[in-house]
């Protein structure tokens, strides 16, 4: 009788320090010495701090939140050192363990995260939006150089080539949420990078959404689009 009392006592210590609604996030930042990492997400249009770990003499951290619903959050990290560029890690958070790891010369482009299959899918969608964007910028050399030689052949070339690739990224975006449409990152995708979509193209994608995700966050503020 003791043993069960014993053993009911210590279940109930469990469930009671258990928290269902958490995200923690930890990990490592590889040869940082000295800094302070904030976990950090948007309310009401503005950056507020969640949670926050000071680091000295070695890189190992871990942060925690309660959440709502997945959403993007950031690890933001003040080095001390003045220079606030290259130092946030914008990812997709939901409950339970996420791991992040990355290298303190290359916070921003070198991490690795686990537990996130919403920042899986948001690193691949930015790893194709790059390659985009280097091409957009080859062909914003080639129109400055044109303008600066009155090459107006070259201009209107650029010009037509501009706009290809404008719908290219669109369409790549829009293929991209449809095809993960069971996934929250699939109305932010929509909501936060191309909101001015034909709106017809916007709500066949809404019209893909699994419930869940319709009633998510973003999926309600593409409903809203879709319905101006």
């Amino acid at each position: 009788m003791k043993n069960k009392i014993i053993l009911i006592i210590a279940i109930l210590i469990i469930s009671c320090g258990s928290n269902e609604n958490e995200m923690i996030v930890s990990g490592n930042v590889d040869g940082l010495k000295k800094g302070t990492l904030y976990l950090q997400a948007e309310k009401d249009s503005l950056v507020v701090n969640l949670d926050s770990i000071y680091l000295r003499g070695g890189g190992n951290y871990k942060l925690s939140t309660n959440i709502e619903e997945p959403d993007i959050y950031y690890l933001y990290l003040d080095k001390e050192d003045g220079d606030s560029l290259n130092d946030i890690i914008a990812f997709f958070g939901n409950k339970g363990e996420i791991e992040i790891n990355t290298r303190l010369s290359t916070f921003d482009s070198s991490y690795e995260i686990k537990g996130s299959k919403n920042s899986d899918l948001l690193q691949e969608y930015n790893s194709i939006m790059r390659q985009y964007n280097s091409q957009n910028l080859d062909l914003l050399e080639i129109f400055y150089n044109a303008q600066i030689e009155n090459n107006q052949k070259s201009i209107d070339s650029v010009n037509s080539e501009l706009e290809k690739l404008i719908r290219k990224k669109y369409l790549y975006t829009i293929n991209f949420s449809i095809t993960n449409s069971e996934n929250e990152i699939s109305p932010y995708i929509a909501v936060s990078q191309i909101p001015d979509a034909n709106i017809e193209l916007l709500r066949k994608l809404y019209d893909t959404l699994t419930l869940g995700i319709k009633v998510s966050k973003y999926g309600k503020i593409l409903r809203d689009i879709t319905i101006d």
